[in-house]
């Protein structure tokens, strides 16, 4: 009897490969993705829109400055219909979107732009540059939905949660700034009732943020200071990393020095376009 190790490899020789011509079919490949591209309004008469373009240009200085750390705004609720319609369209939509809870209630669309943001609630119009807006942090773990604390009674089926909360509460208390605490719940043994208490346990604060690139990143503050809750899913709508996070704000949220210094030398660049 032959063994095994002496036997032809499955998949080769005559008849396991297609004929001569017939097209191969590849795995589709994640798609999607957003990437900067550069858009130059169509404007007639430039000179209509000064107040756009001045403001524009100030914003490209502003991202150069706060490439170096702070923020700035800038009112657009002083601009008539026209010069507003040249910001939007030259803002366009950028990958991060928020959602603020409160008074007032904030929607926050991130321009094309990195670091750019565009605020819109009521009574609010505005452009802040910066890392990220300044309302999602200051007001991101103000209660939308109160943490019921780690004296919350624990239904059957609660295991590993307890452990988890307390190392979030004592991380959360502790936080003074630097590196983030990271609790990788992809890599730790959990129930979904662990899940359910946790999400109990720690409230749910103001701030939602949806960051989209090669799938979704899904971002929420908890009601307990410092302690996001960042969810990573495929193209396919796949949950594939889910964590809390013990920071101010989770890094793949906010707008990099680097991406400051960019963006003010595009809109510079869409500015020598238009002129």
């Amino acid at each position: 009897m032959v063994s095994n190790f002496h036997l032809p490899p499955v998949g080769f020789g005559p008849g396991s490969q297609p004929d001569e011509g017939e097209e191969l079919h590849y795995m589709q490949l994640p798609s999607g993705m957003r990437t900067y591209s550069a858009h130059t309004p169509d404007i007639d008469d430039a000179s209509a829109v000064t107040p756009a373009l001045k403001t524009l240009a100030d914003i490209a200085s502003a991202a150069e400055a706060c490439a170096k750390g702070g923020m700035a705004a800038f009112d657009l609720e002083h601009l008539d219909a026209a010069n507003r319609a040249l910001i939007a369209e030259t803002m366009g939509q950028g990958e991060v979107a928020m959602k603020i809870r409160g008074i007032p209630a904030l929607r926050v669309q991130e321009s094309v732009f990195a670091g750019v943001w565009m605020i819109a609630g009521a009574g609010v119009d505005r452009i802040e540059v910066g890392s990220v807006p300044s309302a999602s942090l200051t007001r991101a773990f103000e209660p939308f939905r109160p943490g019921m604390g780690a004296s919350h009674p624990r239904p059957a089926g609660v295991v590993n949660a307890p452990a988890l909360a307390a190392e979030l509460f004592d991380k959360s208390a502790a936080y003074i700034g630097g590196i983030p605490h990271v609790v990788n719940l992809t890599l730790l043994p959990h129930t979904e009732q662990d899940l359910l208490w946790l999400d109990a346990v720690l409230g749910e604060g103001a701030v939602t943020i949806l960051s989209r690139g090669y799938g979704n990143c899904r971002i929420t503050a908890t009601a307990t200071p410092h302690v996001w809750r960042v969810q990573f899913f495929n193209s396919m709508d796949t949950l594939i990393l889910d964590t809390f996070e013990v920071t101010s704000m989770p890094e793949v949220a906010m707008g990099a020095p680097e991406d400051l210094e960019d963006t003010a030398e595009r809109i510079r660049e869409v500015l020598e376009a238009i002129r």
